[in-house]
């Protein structure tokens, strides 16, 4: 007798296999703990990276209020060489060519006691066509 050996294709794709409650409460719980603790670990990076930036931008900033303290500096400088006295005469007798006064060369002035207004006077616009 000869014996015929068939080959029967099974489709197990729509079975499912049961799963045991506890086994899916263990899995919810290491999901969540492991969220848990990447959310941490997420958290304390973004918080250690926002350090580092910060210390960068006040690095940044002290740079730049030295350079702004330096420059005053040389402008109060400037300033000072520039209201000094002694340039201030030396520009007047040698550029301007002014002399001290003699006595009697200047005269005061009377000025009167109340307030002059000045009289306004309408000022014509013209007309842009």
């Amino acid at each position: 007798m000869t014996e015929y050996y068939t080959v029967k294709r099974i489709d197990n794709s729509r079975l499912s296999r049961p799963v045991a409650a506890a086994q899916l409460k263990e899995f919810q719980r290491r999901l969540i703990a492991g969220a848990a603790m990447a959310s941490c670990l997420l958290f304390y990076a973004w918080q250690h990276f926002e350090c580092i930036q910060l210390r960068y931008q006040l690095e940044q900033l002290s740079s730049g209020r030295a350079q702004a303290e330096e420059l005053n500096q040389q402008l109060h400088l400037e300033v000072a060489t520039l209201r000094s006295p002694m340039r201030v005469y030396a520009i007047a007798r040698n550029q301007l060519g002014l002399t001290i006064p003699v006595p009697g060369q200047v005269a005061p002035v009377d000025v009167p006691s109340e307030g002059v207004l000045a009289d306004a006077r309408p000022v014509a616009q013209s007309t842009r066509p």
